[in-house]
């Protein structure tokens, strides 16, 4: 059909990444953690996702 494994993991991984970088941007976390996440993120999309759903900031966003 046209679309390829690895073009169809990109895409997940892509937004995946995107969806962990808003998360990061809306938690509770101080700037400084929230610049460091998106950088190795955005650095290291595939283990920088792994590492952030691991050890990343709180999810609950602020009020």
């Amino acid at each position: 059909m046209g679309i390829e494994v690895g073009g169809l993991f990109g895409l997940i991984l892509l937004i995946a990444d995107i969806w962990a970088i808003v998360k990061t941007v809306g938690s509770r976390a101080s700037t400084g953690t929230k610049v460091l996440w998106v950088v190795v993120i955005v650095l290291l999309p595939l283990l920088g996702l792994i590492l952030w759903f691991l050890f990343g900031p709180s999810r609950s966003t602020a009020r």
